[in-house]
């Protein structure tokens, strides 16, 4: 990852891969609709406050805890099992999220470093930092090769820097990159999904696409399923254009289900059944 070389955009040049352009399109129409239903008018924050313990409980499902969304609503102990920790971290996360989007653009390695520190909720000194050589990372859903900690750094170097400078890549596509990258390279000792996640959200909240934080892709990751979410993340990982592509559209299509469910909620509140 880079802004050197022949384009000094390069994420931009990703929304041409095969599949993005229709899934960027598609991902504008869907969150045109929710951001256009007149519940949202007058009561959008019961709508973001909805999205976000839902899109909390899609998140905490793609880490190993598929809990009940009834479940995750009802409980306030998340510190009495790994499951119930899982949940707890991403609720946290998602709640973190709002408070780091004037930081992001500045310096997004503080605000990762900030989202670890918040799901581990721990004194260990290996929290809040990448991991150094040597380092085991627990994250036992995700089986791709690890990458070593010195091109862990760079990469979030080069990361960091496509982010700060900014440019015209579609929401979609950076919000992916991002996503894609933190699985791929996992730089913490732990919580790399649920971190790779919110970091996703942060991306689509700060870019203006989803300024409310209404259209979870947390909530459609989880729908799509886990395998999906994984053979999409090999794509990504392998480099090739239609790798690449395909997992940017599969966001894009989490985005989709995500602003679905909350219209869905729209419905709800405005027949008075939720």
């Amino acid at each position: 990852m880079s802004t050197t070389g022949a384009s000094a955009d390069p994420l931009a040049a990703l929304g041409s891969l095969p599949g993005v352009p229709r899934a960027v399109e598609s991902v504008r129409k869907a969150v045109d609709r929710v951001y256009g239903h007149r519940v949202m008018r007058r009561r959008s924050n019961e709508v973001t406050s909805e999205a976000a313990l839902r899109g909390s409980r899609g998140s905490a499902a793609l880490s190993g805890a598929d809990w009940a969304l009834e479940e995750v609503r009802r409980r306030t102990d998340f510190s009495g099992d790994d499951e119930a920790r899982v949940v707890g971290a991403a609720l946290r996360l998602t709640a973190e999220a709002g408070q780091l989007l004037s930081i992001w653009r500045q310096s997004p390695l503080r605000v990762l470093a900030r989202l670890h520190l918040v799901a581990a909720a721990s004194a260990d000194d290996r929290v809040g930092r990448p991991r150094q050589g040597g380092e085991s990372v627990e994250e036992p859903l995700i089986e791709l090769p690890l990458p070593g900690a010195s091109e862990v750094n760079g990469r979030l170097e080069g990361l960091s820097e496509l982010v700060v400078v900014g440019g015209t890549a579609p929401a979609l596509v950076t919000a992916a990159v991002v996503h894609g990258e933190l699985l791929a390279l996992r730089p913490f000792t732990s919580h790399n999904g649920l971190v790779a996640r919110a970091a996703e959200r942060i991306v689509l909240v700060g870019s203006g696409l989803d300024p409310k934080s209404v259209c979870a892709a947390e909530v459609g990751h989880a729908e799509l399923g886990r395998a999906a979410y994984l053979a999409a993340l090999d794509g990504y990982v392998s480099g090739t254009p239609e790798g690449v592509g395909a997992w940017i559209s599969h966001c894009g299509r989490a985005i989709e289900l995500g602003a679905r469910e909350s219209t869905a909620v729209c419905e709800a509140l405005q027949r008075g059944a939720a």
